[in-house]
């Protein structure tokens, strides 16, 4: 048996100045690929930033039946998401936002003064990006976060 040709088909290392705008993109935001099949050979994972200018938000959309981690870096992060947008939380700087297959959803960059800037890593090699026509609930309702393992008691 070959041993595999590590060079070629070991670790990628995609540069900051590298990535790839040329993604799907929802109104208010601006995604960029870092890790894709076509770039690094990934087979499963897709990998990219997104930014959200001061005080601006997405259009409501989802992701088909891939499933989203967010990870923000800098800014605060308002997410909502329901049939209706009615639920909402944030997430600082060190924040991770998980986002279910099918899940409507909306980023918010809940700051008017820097920008929302994310890694966003996702569960497929799919663009799958659906735009959505809703308005919301003016209202939301807070959903704090409450780890099912470790409830507080």
């Amino acid at each position: 048996m070959t041993a595999p040709d590590w060079r070629t088909a070991g670790v990628r290392v995609v540069p900051a100045d590298a990535l790839d705008t040329n993604t799907p993109q929802t109104p208010g935001m601006n995604r960029a690929a870092a890790i894709t099949h076509s770039r690094t050979g990934s087979q499963r994972l897709w990998a990219g930033t997104v930014t959200i200018h001061p005080g601006a938000r997405t259009g409501a959309h989802h992701h088909g039946e891939l499933e989203s981690v967010i990870y923000v870096v800098r800014g605060v992060a308002r997410m909502r998401w329901g049939a209706d947008l009615e639920f909402t939380a944030e997430g600082g700087p060190g924040s991770f936002i998980f986002v279910p297959p099918f899940v409507p959803h909306q980023e918010i960059n809940a700051l008017d003064d820097e920008p929302l800037e994310c890694v966003l890593t996702r569960s497929g090699q799919e663009p799958i990006v659906v735009n959505l026509d809703i308005e919301g609930v003016p209202d939301p309702q807070r959903v704090p976060w409450i780890d099912p393992g470790h409830p507080a008691g």
